[in-house]
């Protein structure tokens, strides 16, 4: 059995107790959720969400970038969302590359010149968090209003620590 059998295998299990149909579209608890696509990482489990409750925005490394801002301007602004939690987690690969490694193992694998592409790694998780919610914070197209908070999960614990925000950052 392929991946792709075992997925329609696992939908049509998964449709037949199907009970979420009439949802609304706004996140319950208006939140949005910005984290790492990190397959270890399951965010409405360790942070107590159902579904229909949040909007989950996850990428490499779990960062606010443009196409997450994107999405969190759509979240806000068209579907009420009030509140959005940025979080990184230990272990996380985006700490073991650099855009120089990357870049080189692509040209040797593909031939392709991937020399003005930036894969966004980082050297530091709460860092990365902080950076990323000023990225929130500096958007014009955000208001300050917007509550915001910033986590560490730790994949060996299942816990998550806050961030602070740097000193003199709303």
């Amino acid at each position: 059995m392929t991946e792709r059998d075992t997925l329609a295998t696992a939908n049509e299990r998964y449709a037949d107790t199907f009970s979420h149909g009439d949802l609304p579209t706004p996140p319950g608890r208006r939140l949005a959720v910005v984290t790492c696509m990190d397959a270890r990482l399951d965010p409405a489990r360790f942070l107590g969400l159902e579904p229909g409750d949040a909007h989950v925005i996850r990428n490499a490394g779990g960062l606010v970038t443009a196409d997450a801002l994107r999405s969190l301007v759509i979240s806000h602004w068209l579907l009420g969302t009030k509140e959005v939690a940025v979080v990184a987690h230990t272990d996380c690969g985006m700490l073991t590359f650099s855009n120089e490694e990357l870049r080189s193992r692509l040209a040797d694998e593909t031939g392709a010149h991937v020399g003005d592409v930036d894969f966004l790694p980082f050297g530091d998780l709460e860092t990365s968090v902080r950076d990323s919610l000023r990225a929130i914070r500096d958007s014009p197209l955000l208001p300050d209003s917007l509550e915001l908070s910033g986590w560490v999960y730790d994949v060996r614990s299942g816990r998550i620590a806050e961030v602070r925000e740097a000193a003199g950052v709303a």
